[in-house]
């Protein structure tokens, strides 16, 4: 070991002998004392808040309701058969003036 290793070990055991931590003890001690006399004092002033008072809560308002507006329906406008302007409606479809004498034989076209 070389002169460092020494000096490092020399250090170490003498702060172990020197601390008095590693010279720890048990010790009981007895104290008997004489007592002294009673010493009276105010006590100290207590302040304290009212207690608190309590309320139920008030009631809820009612709720709220909307009433839609009523709904009117128009009746739906009566269509006739026949001609509308220049168009005819057979019941099913408006035709146009030359798809109607197309469709039905010409303009002197008759059903009997």
């Amino acid at each position: 070991m070389n002169i460092k290793g020494w000096v490092g070990v020399g250090i170490a055991l003498s702060a172990g002998l020197a601390c008095e931590a590693a010279m720890a003890g048990v010790s009981i001690g007895v104290n008997l004392g004489v007592p002294v006399a009673p010493v009276y004092a105010a006590p100290a002033p207590v302040y304290a808040a009212p207690a608190p008072v309590y309320e139920a809560p008030p009631p809820p308002p009612p709720p709220v309701v909307y009433q839609p507006a009523p709904v009117v329906v128009a009746p739906a406008p009566a269509i006739v058969v026949g001609w509308h302007g220049d168009r005819y409606w057979d019941g099913y479809r408006y035709w146009g003036r030359r798809d109607w004498y197309a469709h039905h034989g010409g303009y002197g076209y008759r059903h009997w």
